[in-house]
């Protein structure tokens, strides 16, 4: 490959906006293709900058990331951190969830996208400006109608920081972050299996 049509960190970092930090992240996570010299230095495809650069403008104007339509289970994710969104974006899609997978990057459009489609799976981070996810959980819990929804917190707040705030609500499940990604997969995976069961009975 030219040396042209190769990045450094530093140079994918200037390209894309964000710290080294963030882009030494994102490849660790696979979310961008990036290779090691024999000295340890990262390199990065040009392309796979472009390639990153197109789907975060993607996600950051659209605030989702679906699948094809179908009568599907439907997941939603609330993080406000963009870098976390693609890492969870990454991760969820190479499991093969027969699911469709929707991003909100706050708790406002968290709550307009539930009542507008009501999904049946919401993972919830806490801490963000204005409408926090503990905020949405609690909502959604005081609605009947949206009682059948699994849903599941991830937060870097440990379980005795949550209880200052009144707990870990019953039924909700809890994973703390760094997010253990098997244990997230499995939650995952029997949530879309019970859904696909309740479609299948109720058809």
């Amino acid at each position: 490959m030219p040396a042209a049509e190769i990045c450094t960190t530093q140079n994918a970092a200037r390209i894309l906006g964000i710290s080294v930090t963030s882009v030494q992240q994102l490849v660790e996570a696979g979310v961008i293709e990036a290779w090691k010299t024999k000295g340890g230095h990262r390199r990065i495809p040009l392309a796979a900058i472009q390639a990153y650069k197109v789907a975060q403008t993607t996600v950051s104007e659209h605030g989702s990331a679906r699948a094809m339509p179908g009568r599907k289970p439907a997941i939603l994710v609330i993080e406000d951190n963009l870098m976390q969104r693609e890492i969870y974006q990454k991760q969820i899609q190479s499991w093969d969830l027969d699911a469709t997978l929707t991003f909100c990057e706050n708790g406002y459009q968290a709550l307009i996208e539930i009542a507008r489609n009501k999904p049946n799976v919401l993972l919830a981070d806490i801490m963000m400006d204005g409408i926090d996810g503990y905020e949405v959980v609690t909502t959604i819990l005081g609605y009947p109608d949206l009682s059948d929804m699994h849903i599941a917190i991830l937060s870097s707040l440990t379980r005795e920081e949550l209880g200052e705030r009144g707990g870990i609500p019953n039924g909700v499940v809890y994973f703390g972050k760094p997010v253990n990604y098997d244990e997230l997969r499995g939650y995952l995976r029997a949530c879309c299996a019970q859904q696909h069961r309740n479609l299948s009975i109720a058809s």
